[in-house]
């Protein structure tokens, strides 16, 4: 079974024993959730796409293990062609749901850790690598959905991890065993992971001698004992329990990644699920290789996501008739520009990548945070656009129901027509997607996904070669490097 169906996706799924927790209530199915349904939806077209021939080469890739043909989310990157055609499918699903599909961060974990584990090896005389591909094939036979799980809710920021009052507010080990070890914590924001087959814990941060125990990285099942779900609460999310579709704006896929603290209490993990223990030498490593590929793919994903923004918001403009308004010619203009502007830079990323000491294939690590940097900024800029050329019934825009009482339904319908070759549900519906795609929920993930604003900047600044800039500085200037056989002239 390389190649899971949408509805092996979904079964496989419900013979999950999810321990997870939605509005304050235990869930009983998590496949049957309202709230979890839709992005359980969003997950099973990356299945349904991998089986349409035109769409093979994007979404799937020949196995470097097995020579099988897999799921791309399964595919450790072997090349720059590896690097592109996943920027290409990523932008590819999010034209296909408008949201975050929610694969990526188990595939960039999954690629971090492959890294790792043979930097690990040569360094310490560890048998993590040939361990971890045992998994990996393992999981690509299965086509399975894994979430990556690296940040941890660190307490007092101000404290390292060994210094919290609280040691588990960092995922660590307190007890290791012949055959394992067991770990406690949890980690915040984890995308897809209520929906996921398998959680790949990685550590957060680099960490000292003295940490250890908080060195541990390691693949769980996600219905494993004493794994525990909290789903995040989204923009819109108590609407998709009222049974209005139109008023979720997405409503087949929902908003975002389905976000959920994930809680690790007294969790047993065996050996051959260990591919990190201890070697704090590596975290930072890990973390490093985990960054730089995922702030690369933001400008796939996000530049999907924003082709269907704009086009809602372009049809919005026809419903209003402002279309033909050259003002509004333009601001579409601009929203198309910095979405390309994003995609470009991740697909230049992609093109200059290089080869890693395990042969994998790494991204260019400037390209790769200018993409992310640039998202931070372009994603509300894109927004800040179609909010202006929709309108304010954005904000104030009467619930779905109103439409269909049969006091006041027809007022509404008549004073929110506008060109009548429309019908009114047609603006209401764009509206609603656009409030939805904009939300603060969607917002707040291309802000800080991936590492904050200020993380992709450090980076950069350490990219830059300062001081390699300042010697062409110096020989432009100087003259230090005159093309020989030429004579220049100087002032005295």
């Amino acid at each position: 079974m390389a190649l899971k169906t949408p509805k092996e996706y979904v079964e496989s799924l419900r013979a999950l024993k999810i321990n997870a927790y939605v509005g304050g209530e235990k869930v009983s199915s998590i496949v049957d959730h309202p709230a979890i349904a839709p992005h359980i939806n969003t997950v099973a077209k990356t299945y349904e796409l991998a089986h349409k021939p035109e769409h093979q080469d994007t979404m799937t890739a020949i196995s470097h293990l097995t020579g099988e043909r897999i799921h791309r989310y399964t595919h450790i990157f072997q090349n720059n062609d590896d690097l592109i055609k996943k920027i290409e499918m990523l932008r590819l699903l999010g034209q296909t749901t408008g949201t975050c599909f929610q694969r990526c961060v188990g595939l960039d974990a999954l690629n971090a850790m492959y890294a790792t584990s043979f930097d690990t090896d040569q360094k310490h005389g560890t048998d993590y690598h040939q361990r971890f591909k045992k998994y990996l094939t393992w999981v690509q036979e299965n086509d399975l959905m894994l979430a990556g799980a690296m940040t941890d809710p660190k307490g007092h920021r101000s404290k390292r991890p060994a210094d919290q009052d609280d040691p588990d507010q960092f995922v660590h080990v307190v007890e290791r065993r012949p055959d394992g070890v067991v770990i406690r914590g949890a980690k915040m924001h984890n995308t897809g992971g209520i929906n996921s087959h398998e959680i790949l814990v990685l550590p957060g941060t680099g960490l000292k001698d003295d940490e250890k125990d908080y060195a541990i990285a390691c693949a769980i099942p996600a219905d494993a004992e004493g794994v525990l779900f909290i789903f995040g609460r989204q923009s819109n999310d108590s609407r998709k329990t009222e049974g209005c579709g139109t008023d979720i704006g997405n409503p087949r896929f929902g908003v975002v990644g389905g976000e959920a603290l994930v809680v690790f209490e007294d969790v047993f993990v065996p050996n051959d699920r260990i591919f990190l223990n201890g070697e704090v030498d590596q975290c930072g490593g890990m973390v490093n290789y985990f960054a730089t590929w995922h702030r690369a793919n933001y400008g796939g994903c996000k530049a999907g996501n924003a082709d269907v923004l704009i086009g809602a918001t372009a049809k919005t403009t026809k419903i209003l008739g402002t279309e033909k308004n050259s003002i509004v010619k333009d601001k579409l203009i601009e929203m198309i520009h910095l979405t390309e502007t994003s995609y470009g830079t991740a697909i230049a990323a992609s093109a200059q990548g290089h080869q890693l000491p395990c042969g994998s294939q790494m991204v260019n690590p400037m390209l790769a945070n200018v993409t992310k940097q640039n998202i931070t900024r372009s994603v509300y800029a894109v927004g800040r656009l179609a909010h202006d050329l929709a309108g304010g019934y954005l904000a104030t825009l009467p619930d779905e129901a109103s439409f269909d009482n049969p006091v006041i339904g027809k007022y509404v319908k008549k004073y929110h027509v506008a060109n009548p070759e429309y019908d009114v549900m047609d603006r209401v519906k764009m509206g609603r997607f656009i409030e939805n795609v904009t939300s603060v929920t969607t917002m707040v993930e291309a802000m800080h996904g991936a590492g904050s604003p200020q993380a992709q900047r450090i980076v950069m600044l350490g990219q830059a070669g300062i001081d390699a800039k300042i010697k062409m500085a110096d020989q432009v200037i100087d003259g230090t490097d005159d093309v020989e056989g030429i004579a220049l002239r100087r002032p005295s």
